[in-house]
């Protein structure tokens, strides 16, 4: 039975959908309650905390499993396990940035060029020490920031290193960033000696399949057709699929030509492009279904 750790606060949100779309939802009892269920045999507790606290309670085998980002395990210095990297951030699915910024009326321009003394104000202790030490810069004076990091520069710092996605909404502030210190996306830990437990192992790798499929899923369709046999080749190389299509042939009595069902996982992006090119091509009969799960594996 695995006990998970499930972050509170910006992940919150993208995690209790993408468990859902695992078929893992999440449960609570109101809005209000820390304590989740999972109805899994292999989950025996979920509780909800900060992303930055997990880390290290992972470590200390409080939890088996617990999500959080990979800037909160560098910053905690934690000895974790990744089991898979879950590629979401707030807004959606991606990576984020710890950055150096500065207000934009700063002429400094290189973090090499900032002086001894500087006041930088940062939820980031341990990655900004540590990133000013690479640069020489040990004389600095790290400030705590405990949210709205952006608008206490210049007023209360002199430069600031926070997460961001795309940057906007410290440019709408009025910073600029000066460079990047970490990328950083959500990850699914655990502890080593779970790891090195084969049962619990078994369990760990079962969950983390789930959460994978559902994250393949994103954005992809299955598309069903029909094709007779001489224009099947050319639909095949027509499509741009994640794996080889399914093909098998149709039961038509007395038919002068063999025709053939065909089944493909595309990107969903690309179907204003591929629809109109099979169907010129002679596909006939496209369904497009939304898909929650792929699963990856076997032939190429």
């Amino acid at each position: 039975m695995l006990r998970i750790a499930i972050p509170k606060g910006s992940l919150e949100e993208r995690t209790f959908k993408l468990f859902e779309q695992s078929g893992l939802p999440i449960v609570r009892s109101d809005s209000r309650s820390y304590n989740l269920f999972i109805n899994d045999p292999r989950i025996s507790e979920a509780l909800l905390l900060r992303p930055q606290e997990i880390p290290k309670y992972v470590e200390e085998k409080e939890f088996e499993l617990g999500i959080t980002g990979l800037d909160w395990i560098v910053e905690t210095e934690s000895a974790v396990k990744e089991v898979a990297d879950l590629q979401f951030s707030k807004r959606g699915w991606g990576n984020v940035k710890i950055i150096l910024a500065a207000d934009a009326s700063n002429p400094i321009s290189n973090p090499a060029d900032i002086p001894v003394g500087s006041r930088i104000v940062t939820e980031y202790n341990n990655i900004t020490r540590r990133y000013f030490t690479t640069l020489n810069k040990k004389k600095v004076s790290i400030r705590p920031s405990h949210g709205v990091t952006e608008v206490k520069v210049p007023r209360l710092a002199d430069y600031l290193v926070d997460v961001t996605e795309t940057g906007e909404t410290l440019r709408r502030n009025g910073k600029k960033i000066l460079a990047v210190i970490l990328k950083s996306s959500t990850k699914l830990i655990t502890y080593n000696a779970a790891w090195d437990d084969p049962i619990k192992r078994k369990a760990i790798e079962e969950i983390a399949t789930l959460l994978r499929s559902a994250m393949e899923a994103q954005g992809r369709v299955l598309l069903k057709m029909n094709v007779s046999e001489e224009k099947l080749e050319s639909v095949v190389k027509a499509i741009p699929s994640l794996r080889a299509p399914s093909v098998s042939r149709l039961f038509i009595p007395d038919a002068r030509e063999k025709w053939f069902a065909l089944e493909v996982v595309v990107s969903k992006k690309e179907l204003n492009i591929i629809i109109p090119k099979i169907k010129d091509l002679g596909a006939s009969d496209i369904l497009e279904i939304d898909v929650s799960k792929v699963v990856l594996g076997g032939a190429t």
